[in-house]
């Protein structure tokens, strides 16, 4: 086996460490919730039913996400494991399959885009003009992902060996690109041609692919710790099989939102179609808050995963403790937030007065389970970080299908929209119930022996 330099991820102070690797990628997620608001306030612009369109988009939007970001986190895992291990074998291997793992992934989505859109539209509204914002905007999106898949791949890649410096970089691009490029093409700006809900797609893949494309060129020049050639890029069934034995449950788990929030959807467009565009834009504006704990949650994987495959539990343990502290701290202010100005958020989007009736109770009902998602979000990180990621699957199950869309039905019953949106604290309480009790089984069978012959 080839020698392999010790890595920051088995030296470096745990809270230093923790905070090193999380700022960039917290600082570049913030980026990309900016600028996924700023997408939906231009659209906003054009009308309601233009940002109701964007909305109804979102479970295909989070599905893609799902495929992408649960696939990286099977990379991630084996990969930032073979390294605790020093095995560059494994890590060259790992990396040059998750690449063909991703380009597959795309032809799937280029698939879906040219002939599930309409269909999928037509499942949740009758609306003219609806279907042809829709239509425009996601058939787009799905069809050039490929700028998506190579930037989930190529900035996973840097994060597993401690490089997320440049992952900042590389989102923040990205991220600035689109904002700039939202208002001309969406309005037509400096002589360009306003191509309305269009508009935002098209600045939207535009920054993915640049994105994708200086990940890309910084792992080719920066990451000397991974290198992948055309062998490592032959599909090795077992490093594929160990790939989404972490990887699937990931998918699965984050797919499990893009039912939810299509479940919600036709839940909420039974009441008005106002509350579907408040649901949407409640979604854009949580991500503000849920993306930095996403960003320390990604620095974090890599540092669980190294320090359980070199055997070190102590640092192993005080990592996971940093990681829920900082996540429930950065939760309890998104929850200030949400209670204090929910009336300042909803005008960012040209609330009207009915969307303004709807969505300030919503926003603050639904901010109450903020805290306990914090800390749910970092135990599923060790699970999938120790090779349990069927543990987060089973607690995502149970949280968006078992108790929220079913609670949120049963309060639609009550003929109240205000009473629908109870169903996201009550689902975010017992998902916490459960995780505890995932969490004492895993620290019994698995933590506490990290480390032992």
């Amino acid at each position: 086996m080839e020698q392999m330099k010790e890595n920051k991820m088995g030296t470096m102070p745990v809270n230093r460490l923790l905070i090193t690797m999380s700022l960039p990628m917290m600082a570049s997620m913030l980026v990309q919730a900016l600028y996924n608001i700023v997408d939906s306030i231009f659209v906003s612009r054009i009308n309601e039913n233009a940002l109701t369109a964007v909305s109804l988009a979102f479970p295909i939007q989070t599905l893609m996400v799902a495929v992408g970001v649960g696939t990286c986190v099977g990379i991630n895992a084996v990969l930032s494991r073979a390294l605790g291990e020093k095995n560059q074998e494994m890590v060259n291997k790992t990396a040059g399959n998750g690449i063909v793992l991703m380009a597959a992934s795309y032809v799937a989505f280029l698939l879906l885009g040219l002939f599930a859109t309409k269909p999928f539209y037509l499942s949740q509204t009758a609306d003219a003009q609806i279907l042809q914002y829709g239509y425009e905007y996601l058939s787009l999106v799905c069809c050039l992902s490929f700028g998506s898949f190579a930037q989930f791949t190529f900035e996973r890649l840097l994060q597993s060996t401690g490089k997320t410096f440049y992952i900042m970089i590389t989102q923040g691009i990205g991220a600035v690109i689109n904002i700039i490029l939202d208002p001309i093409f969406i309005f037509g700006l400096f002589g360009v041609p306003g191509m309305g809900v269009r508009g935002a797609a098209v600045a939207t893949v535009i920054g993915q692919i640049t994105a994708g494309l200086l990940a890309f060129l910084i792992n080719w020049k920066k990451n000397d710790e991974i290198q992948v050639t055309r062998e490592t890029m032959r599909p090795d069934p077992q490093i594929i099989g160990l790939i989404y034995k972490i990887g699937v449950p990931s998918i699965i788990m984050q797919a499990i939102g893009s039912v939810m929030t299509y479940g919600m959807n036709l839940i909420l467009i039974s009441f008005s179609s106002t509350a579907t565009a408040v649901f949407g834009v409640y979604f854009k504006l949580q991500s503000f808050i849920f993306m930095p704990v996403f960003g320390m949650n990604n620095g974090l994987v890599p540092i669980l995963a190294y320090n359980y495959g070199a055997g070190s539990r102590e640092r192993f343990v005080d990592s996971l403790k940093c990681g829920i502290k900082y996540a429930v701290a950065i939760m309890f202010a998104g929850l200030v937030i949400f209670q204090a100005a929910p009336e300042f958020l909803l005008g960012l989007f040209d609330a009207s007065e009915a969307m303004l009736e709807i969505g300030v109770p919503a926003l603050r009902t639904i901010s109450y389970g903020f805290v306990l998602a914090g800390f749910g979000i970092v135990c599923g990180t060790a699970f999938q970080a120790l090779g349990s990621a069927t543990y987060s699957m089973m607690v995502s199950i149970a949280r968006q299908l078992v108790v929220l869309l079913p609670a949120a039905y049963l309060l639609s019953l009550t003929g109240r929209v205000q009473n629908v949106w109870w169903s996201f604290p009550i689902a975010e309480l017992v998902s916490m119930l459960i995780t505890v009790l995932f969490l004492v089984k895993i620290y019994k069978g698995v933590i506490r022996h990290i480390g032992e012959e």
